[in-house]
């Protein structure tokens, strides 16, 4: 059975199990919690050693055959354009079919919530080169860093290094195959991840405050997600099938919409991109890193529209266009900047745009933390499917493609 099919069918199992379960038997929702995030860990298990060895390999190979900043110059553009595309329908559709005002709550901030870019700097680069690979797994721009350079370092002298390249290259594909191996067990881990995110869907709706939101970040993901993203792989390269695309899709694309997850995703990106796509390793490993760590657009235009909502809720006058071309800025430049959050990021982006636009808004993403979870769904969602398509479009262009 394939990995989409499992992964569908363990969703819809956790989904009817969290709706039947009742919101206030508080004891059972805290074991569901802990195994949702028991179930997170299992799926990031192998993410670190995959990306070390593959990645590694990937560098050295493609600087091999003078490919690595070709590629990388493909890949750049590209990530900033989705990211400008994704936010900007998102602010038009979010200007033209302004979801409802929600109830203001009078709640006071009790934390600065902070990128800390200044700290994930320095971590980048840790006073022991070996640490960077010795965290805990969530910000992964260290573990990548240290990949680079030891696939550069390959290519100092072949006498020396080959026996050493044989040893990544092994390690690349047996932890490759163990990653396969944990994908298959995915269908089961799922469904307590659904049964939980269910629990909370459902306690939201009991509420009735936040189903037209709910309803039109629903829709927007699946219109650009389902629609037009994979139609735009026309633009990367002309004559390519995007529903076949969109098909390779399809299991990360649950698996990041449920999880939340990033980090969690990507061994299933891996899989899927190379298995169901065809797209050729070192360019797999280098174009799903690079939009994983910086293409973060989804999170970033579901925090831009959470907080245009946030403002009409609060105020009856309509949005300056200065003001809205000032929010979709902020959340361009917080696209590139989520690598350190894969498991929270639009929210924490919607956090920090409410604190940098200011004007008594610095608290205003409190009243949306009830459906947190929801928006970081949808912002993984489109994240995970952005990189999906743009990996395929760009290894389809690049050569590095296989039918």
């Amino acid at each position: 059975m394939k990995v989409w099919l499992r992964l569908l069918i363990g969703s819809v199992l956790g989904i009817s199990i969290g709706l039947i379960i009742p919101s206030d038997n508080l004891e059972l929702i805290e074991n569901m919690a802990w195994l949702g995030e028991l179930a997170i860990r299992i799926g990031r298990y192998v993410l670190v050693p995959i990306l070390v060895f593959s990645l590694t390999i990937s560098v050295y190979e493609l600087r091999q055959d003078r490919q690595f900043w070709k590629l990388i110059l493909k890949t750049v553009p590209v990530l900033v354009l989705c990211s400008v595309f994704v936010i900007t329908i998102g602010l038009i559709s979010a200007s033209i079919f302004t979801p409802s005002r929600i109830p203001v709550l009078n709640i006071n901030q009790t934390e600065i919530i902070s990128l800390n870019t200044g700290d994930n700097i320095l971590s980048i680069f840790p006073s022991n080169m070996f640490a960077a690979i010795a965290g805990d797994g969530v910000f992964l721009l260290p573990v990548c860093v240290f990949a680079f350079f030891v696939g550069i370092g390959f290519s100092y002298d072949r006498n020396y290094t080959k026996p050493v390249i044989s040893l990544f290259d092994s390690l690349s594909r047996i932890f490759f195959y163990i990653s396969r191996a944990f994908s298959e067990i995915l269908g089961l881990v799922i469904i307590v991840i659904s049964a939980y995110w269910a629990v909370q869907f459902n306690s939201v709706l009991q509420t009735e405050i936040y189903g037209d939101m709910i309803f039109f970040l629903g829709m927007l993901s699946v219109i650009l997600g389902c629609g037009i993203l994979p139609l735009f792989l026309y633009l990367i390269k002309p004559g390519t099938n995007p529903w076949k695309a969109l098909y390779g899709s399809v299991s990360q694309g649950i698996a990041g919409f449920f999880s939340g997850d990033i980090n969690f995703t990507m061994p299933v990106i891996f899989r899927s991109i190379k298995e169901d796509l065809g797209v050729r390793r070192r360019s797999n490993s280098v174009t799903v890193s690079l939009f994983s760590l910086f293409g973060r657009a989804g999170s970033a235009m579901v925090a831009a529209v959470s907080l245009i909502v946030i403002i009409n809720s609060y105020s009856s006058l309509d949005i300056s266009m200065s003001s809205v071309i000032a929010i979709g800025f902020r959340a361009f430049l917080l696209s590139f900047l989520l690598s350190s959050h894969p498991g929270n990021g639009a929210f924490i982006a919607l956090a920090v745009l409410c604190h940098d636009y200011g004007q008594g808004f610095e608290s205003g993403y409190l009243i949306l933390r009830p459906i947190a979870f929801y928006l970081i769904a949808i912002g993984t969602f489109l994240d995970v499917m952005i990189c999906s398509l743009a990996s395929y479009g760009i290894a389809r262009s690049s050569g590095f493609q296989e039918d």
